[in-house]
């Protein structure tokens, strides 16, 4: 029996397609200089300007509004004591600033997931039916260049700036359902685990190295450099891709043959046979992948709750500078990005070497991935203004959520390599909408900022956690669903 589809669970125990023929013995390609982890590393650095480009503004957020003005409405500059900070350059603050109120930020910052979640599901079939490479490439392209506009939006008012952010979150929205399914034709089964997690990785380094650099940036410049920085990053990742990735292994033209041959022969007996037929009906009537929806979707609520407002917090509530408030905020990311790594290594390790059925080990790291959060969250909102118990328990929350990579997060390839990039887009379009409402509501639940305000977020975020943890945990399964390897009549059986 193929070790990494074992389940246990009863119903799963009869998928005679995955079994038949595997016992050929598939020679292992080595790890260095291979072009598999060629891949994952370019896609790292393709989900580092991701979310370099999504996160910047949250704390640009916090030099773009009129300072003045804030502390009239909001009645203080922060509820705890404000840290000591060294001036800044006279040259420093020469970019506009704005008289946003509380409301319009939610919006503002709430914005690039309403074109987030329109290309979800579409990304997820035309990297299918075009391929993913260039779906991907011109995705992130199409963001670098709104980013490059956003302070010429800025300027123009609230109004082109959220217009602007809906047309970076319409780029974005390609990106993981395509890189998904490129990695349903390049990450042999067993190595899944550690060849997305280096990929995603790159997501919490975007997180963990733009919110100190942007808050730099903001100190020494102004907010706009914020914008141009991190655009030019993209604009090299992008001339990177375009001439160092191809959409499968038989498409590339420097792999060896012996891992393009590893790669083909696990991955034989788990891809349809037919490449236009998409079994829609069995997809979303599927429990497996709704339990995935469920998991994700709360999982977000508190990763985007946290990525979008905590600089506002810790300037807001903390009382931390904008030079600050960047390394702080990013510390959070930094132990998410570790742990990451780590349960993608722990996770093929059990599952390979300890031979542990995969969907216990999908459910444990996304238990330990999303109640641990929601314990450490809650407890930051009742530590006051002990500066450094919040930071360490807002730091332990995100790392413990990284452990999720190796989860939920992944599910998709383990019931349907095939149909992944459509999958995560189905998954990543409920999943979006933490992004859209989630800073709106927390906004609106803390107009004055006080820390009972921010008590209140915190117990919402923690408790739809647990919720995801819950249903994943009944109804996750780790097995190649029997419609995702649809043999085709012309093929016969």
């Amino acid at each position: 029996m193929e070790r990494y589809g074992s389940d246990t669970e009863g119903e799963e125990q009869d998928t005679p397609l995955l079994q038949r023929g595997h016992k050929d013995g598939v020679q292992r390609a080595p790890v260095c200089c291979s072009s598999r982890y060629g891949l994952a590393l370019l896609s790292s650095y393709g989900f580092f300007v991701v979310y370099s480009l999504r996160v910047n503004l949250s704390v640009a957020m916090v030099d773009m509004l009129n300072s003045t003005h804030q502390s009239t409405t909001n009645h203080s500059v922060s509820v705890c004591p404000a840290h000591a900070s060294p001036a800044r350059p006279k040259y420093n603050h020469t970019a506009s600033v704005y008289n946003w109120d509380s409301e319009t930020q939610g919006w503002i910052l709430g914005s690039f997931f309403y074109g987030y979640i329109l290309t979800q599901i579409p990304g997820g079939y035309l990297a299918g039916r075009f391929g993913p490479k260039w779906l991907m490439g011109l995705g992130i392209l199409g963001t670098v260049i709104f980013t490059l506009l956003t302070p010429v939006a800025a300027d123009l008012g609230a109004s082109y700036l959220i217009a602007v952010r809906v047309l970076e979150g319409i780029g974005e929205g390609v990106t993981f359902p395509a890189m998904y399914t490129m990695w349903a034709a390049w990450a042999p089964p067993l190595e899944r685990s550690r060849l997305l997690t280096i990929s995603y990785i790159g997501a919490q380094m975007g997180t963990v190295i733009s919110l100190p650099l942007s808050g730099e940036i903001c100190f020494y410049l102004d907010w706009t450099y914020v914008f141009y920085v991190f655009g030019a990053v993209g604009l090299v990742w992008f001339f990177l891709w375009a001439f160092l990735v191809f959409d499968s292994p038989n498409t590339h033209p420097r792999i060896s043959e012996r891992e393009r041959l590893y790669i083909n022969n696990s991955l034989k007996n788990e891809l349809s046979t037919s490449a236009t037929y998409i079994p829609w009906r069995a997809i979303v009537t599927s429990r497996p992948l709704w339990a995935i929806v469920v998991a994700h979707f709360s999982y977000n609520w508190t990763f985007y709750t946290l990525l979008t407002l905590l600089p506002t917090y810790m300037y807001n509530i903390l009382g931390f500078s904008i030079q600050q408030n960047g390394f702080l905020s990013a510390l959070p990311y930094m132990g998410c990005a570790v742990l990451a790594v780590v349960s993608g290594q722990v996770a093929d390790y059990l599952r390979e070497t300890c031979l542990y059925p995969t969907v216990i080990v999908r459910k444990s790291f996304s238990i330990i991935g999303m109640i641990g959060p929601a314990v450490f969250l809650v407890a930051a909102g009742y530590i006051g203004c002990n500066y450094t118990l919040a930071v360490t328990f807002l730091t332990i929350s995100s790392a413990l959520g990284g452990v999720s990579a190796s989860g939920f997060n992944i599910n998709h390839l383990d019931i349907a390599p095939s149909y992944a990039g459509i999958l995560l887009g189905i998954t990543n379009t409920f999943a979006t909408i933490p992004g859209m409402v989630g800073p709106v509501i927390a906004r609106a639940l803390t107009k004055q900022n006080t820390i009972e305000e921010w008590q209140t977020v915190f117990y919402i975020a923690a408790a739809i956690n647990l919720f995801g943890a819950t249903v994943y945990t009944m109804f996750g399964r780790g097995t190649v669903q029997p419609w995702a390897v649809h043999t085709s009549y012309s093929h016969g059986d």
